[in-house]
């Protein structure tokens, strides 16, 4: 279920102080960066990750898709992550 755009900017405000947790290098996404994203997000369910200038908003979206995650927000090179764990979430009303 896609997300609001009340839950969007709850996550957006809940996700400002983060740092990312992975970097996307010159390779792109691969398979090793979409198994660090979904380990990531199954330890944190919002993560950000930095991407590499050119095609970010693609990158962006096939990283969200990969994963089965939702794009809460694309600022800049940074992307914000959210995926729901089905147990023991912190993020219970979303």
């Amino acid at each position: 279920m896609p997300l609001t755009g009340k839950q969007r900017r709850a996550l957006r405000a809940l996700g400002h102080h983060l740092e990312p947790v992975v970097l996307i290098g010159q390779n792109g996404i691969t398979d090793g960066v979409v198994a660090a994203v979904d380990q990531a997000l199954h330890d944190h369910e919002l993560i950000k990750v930095k991407l590499t200038p050119e095609d970010r908003k693609e990158s962006a979206e096939r990283l969200a898709e990969a994963t089965g995650a939702e794009l809460a927000q694309l600022l800049g090179r940074t992307a914000l992550l959210f995926k729901k764990r089905d147990e023991d979430s912190k993020f219970e009303k979303f």
